[in-house]
């Protein structure tokens, strides 16, 4: 559970955190094999959470970059591509809880950035959306759907996105920008709505899904100076 920063609606967060059996953890790498990651790849944080990918891309340094949800690991945790048996290829170096956003540093040895992952295409960083924009999103648990935007506010926004565990750190686009990290989905209690919710697999009550925005998300880490300052992707 992540702690939300006062919004004036009551709000509960979900964070979709999935935990891996150890079995799942990959093996140990050789100097060969390398990790190809994207927005909407699957990691493990710690050989054990599984959350997504945000973007990869490069920061002033020049060093490669990745981002996913805060709530997903702490500081020094150990980042594995699911699915590619590559052993360690990163390490969370940076996380802002404000904000709930991790940083990742790649070793470069070891990972392929690429810009697109299934459906999901990332050509550079988008402005915000506004309510009724249609946006979509690629998680590694829910796969890729598409929703409306229902609101936004000044540092995160609410879409009829699926969220599910795992689904943290996913992006959310805008066409080919991108424009937000899933970090879960809310409960609005007087806002909650009976529709059908096929991306979800559920025929009740839809929680929409909330998003930070990705300016918001880069600026802070630009004002911090470290690991990730001046992000760009591919």
């Amino acid at each position: 559970m992540v702690a939300m920063r006062s919004i004036g609606i009551r709000i509960l967060v979900a964070a979709a955190i999935a935990v891996m059996a150890p079995s799942g953890v990959p093996g140990n790498a050789t100097a060969a094999q390398m990790a190809t990651l994207g927005g909407g790849s699957g990691i493990l944080l710690d050989g054990r959470a599984a959350c997504t990918l945000t973007t990869v891309g490069y920061d002033t340094a020049d060093r490669v970059v990745g981002l996913t949800a805060g709530h997903c690991a702490d500081i020094g945790a150990t980042v594995q591509a699911e699915t590619q048996q590559i052993g360690v290829i990163g390490t969370v170096v940076a996380v802002g809880r404000n904000n709930d956003f991790a940083v990742i540093e790649f070793d470069r040895t070891k990972v392929t950035p690429v810009r697109q992952v299934a459906q999901t295409f990332i050509g550079g960083l988008g402005a915000p959306p506004r309510p009724g924009d249609i946006v979509c999103k690629n998680g590694r648990t829910s796969g890729f759907d598409c929703g409306v935007v229902w609101d936004t506010h000044d540092w995160w926004f609410r879409s009829q996105l699926c969220s599910k565990p795992g689904d943290s750190g996913a992006p959310v686009t805008l066409g080919d920008r991108l424009v937000g990290m899933n970090i879960g989905h809310v409960r609005v209690t007087l806002l909650d709505v009976p529709i059908v919710d096929s991306a979800c697999g559920e025929a009740a009550v839809h929680d929409p899904a909330v998003a930070i925005e990705i300016g918001v998300i880069v600026g802070e880490m630009d004002r911090s100076g470290g690991v990730g300052a001046g992000f760009r992707p591919l």
